[in-house]
Order: structure tokens, then C-alpha cells, then sequence
């Protein structure tokens, strides 16, 4: 789920009573989403509890968060965590240069399905 949706359902909830932090690695997106209260990790993104398997720093992340909900008295303060991706910085450069190794196939308009049962299955509910 991207951040901005987060952080409309996070104002709705908080509209209710109900208490929320955003946890996210993407600055300026959590910025302009304006959630009521943010925590911001400078980690790659869908990192943003830490790299995979290193539960001493997500426990770190989620404790801070959980902290954040009774410390954070400002509307829409985002607190910054002090963190450094364990593997260096580089990740930084990767994103900004487009050599991330996300080698996924950009989106277009073109369905696609897994099998031909699938597509047979949708043009039928589309009426083709």
C-alpha cells in the first residue's frame, strides 16, 4: 500500500480516536501524505522495518514507532530514526541512477494472465 493511502487512513482513524503511527522510507511522499504522526527511516524502500532477518534493528524500528504514539504531541510531527543500512549508502546512488536491480518489466496498458484459462475467464466477465 503506497504511503499517501496510509496516511489518509491513518487521519481517519485518528478522526476516531484511535491512535496512529507511519512508518515509512520515503520522505517527501510521507511528508505530503500528513499523517498525524510519522516515523521515518532512511532505508531502502519496502525496508522500512530493517533488512530481512535482522530482528534486533526491526525491534528497534517498531519499539520507536510504538514510542512515538504517546511522545509525538504535534500534528503531523515525523520523527527521524538515526539509522544506516547495514550493506553502506550505496543503495542511494543505485535508486537515483536506476542500477537497483529492480529488473521488473515496466507497466503498460496490455493485460497480461497466468494461464489461458485466465484470460478466457476475464474476457468473459468483460463481455469479449
Amino acid at each position: 500500500m503506497c504511503h499517501q493511502t496510509v496516511c489518509l487512513i491513518a487521519r481517519h482513524l485518528e478522526a476516531e480516536g484511535i491512535p496512529t503511527i507511519v512508518l515509512g522510507s520515503a520522505l517527501d511522499i510521507i511528508k505530503a501524505g500528513r499523517p498525524p504522526r510519522g516515523l521515518f527511516i532512511d532505508y531502502p524502500l519496502g525496508h522500512t522495518v530493517g533488512p530481512p532477518f535482522d530482528l534486533d534493528t526491526q525491534y528497534q524500528i517498531v519499539r520507536a514507532g510504538v514510542e512515538c504514539l504517546s511522545s509525538i504531541q504535534t500534528a503531523e510531527e515525523i520523527r527521524h530514526m538515526d539509522l544506516v543500512w547495514p550493506k553502506s549508502d550505496n543503495w542511494k546512488l543505485d535508486e537515483r541512477t536506476g542500477n537497483g536491480g529492480d529488473f521488473r518489466a515496466h507497466r503498460d496498458m496490455i493485460p497480461r494472465y497466468q494461464t489461458d484459462e485466465d484470460r478466457l475467464l476475464a474476457e468473459g466477465a468483460a463481455g469479449g
